[in-house]
């Protein structure tokens, strides 16, 4: 497993592990069984709060609220994990982060959450992309254009599918409707994914930043179950190749902006 980056471990900081990118990718099983080991630690005060770092070999996992029709139409294994959130797929060119933090209680998901998107919005701008939040809907995205004034992909707005079936699949409607062609259609995309689980007060899982995947894995599934938007990646939108090398110092750094200078307060009950 990965060594802990050479970052400071006292009270209020945040310890960074690097687990393996590239070739040392590590495979999704492993690194869930190495949260649950570094969960533990975090809850019994062994170590200060630590985010692991790495990318995944090509894997779908499903998070709780997960259908059945937004799954894999071939058959493709499927790993069902214990996080928030729905589907979506994990692979190369994708910066993966697992925060595992101990929050006060009760509670408050919502906020950790939002710490998250700041980081990846942050992270996003230094790379001179905006990225932003759409309300009611986790993660980071990139908005597009109104609907009006989209292309349909050679149809009227009135033959749209998506927008007049109620049992519209994308997964079924070839490459013109695929999640990885949103940007084409110029509709809103998701840049950075979200799924946590808090258990005793510590948070587990985290995010995904797409920095340069091959995202036509998600054409085979209805990412995080939205039907009317697709996926992108820094590397798709500033048109030229952003590796997940060149965003990670990036993402360190606005991680421990956010995280070590916010007081969480226990929710509101």
């Amino acid at each position: 497993m990965g060594q802990p980056a050479a970052h400071g471990q006292g009270n209020g900081e945040l310890r960074f592990v690097h687990l393996g990118f590239g070739a040392e990718a590590v495979e999704y099983l492993e690194a869930w069984q190495e949260q649950r080991r570094v969960h533990s630690a975090r809850f019994a005060d062994e170590i200060p709060d630590t985010c692991l770092l790495l990318e995944h070999p090509p894997v779908y996992t499903a998070g709780r609220r997960t259908a059945d029709d937004e799954r894999p139409l071939d058959g493709t294994p499927v790993v069902d994990v214990d996080r928030g959130g729905k589907i979506t797929w994990h692979g190369p060119g994708q910066l993966i982060g697992y925060p595992i933090l101990k929050l006060p209680r009760p509670v408050d998901v919502v906020a950790h959450v939002r710490r998250l998107e700041e980081a990846m919005i942050r992270s996003c701008a230094e790379f001179g992309l905006e990225a932003t939040r759409i309300e009611g809907r986790s993660g980071v995205w990139v908005l597009g254009d109104p609907v009006e004034s989209r292309p349909a992909a050679g149809l009227s707005l009135d033959l749209d599918p998506r927008l007049n079936q109620d049992e519209y699949d994308p997964r079924l409607m070839g490459p013109e409707y695929a999640p990885s062609n949103a940007g084409q259609r110029r509709e809103d995309r998701k840049l950075g994914a979200i799924g946590v689980r808090v258990a005793k007060g510590v948070t587990m899982h985290g995010f995904s930043l797409n920095c340069d995947p091959d995202n036509t894995w998600f054409d085979r599934i209805v990412p995080c179950g939205i039907r009317d938007a697709g996926v992108t990646s820094l590397s798709n939108e500033l048109g030229g190749n952003v590796p997940v090398s060149e965003v990670l110092p990036v993402v360190e750094k606005h991680l421990r902006e956010v995280l070590e200078t916010a007081h969480p307060v226990p929710r509101a009950v």
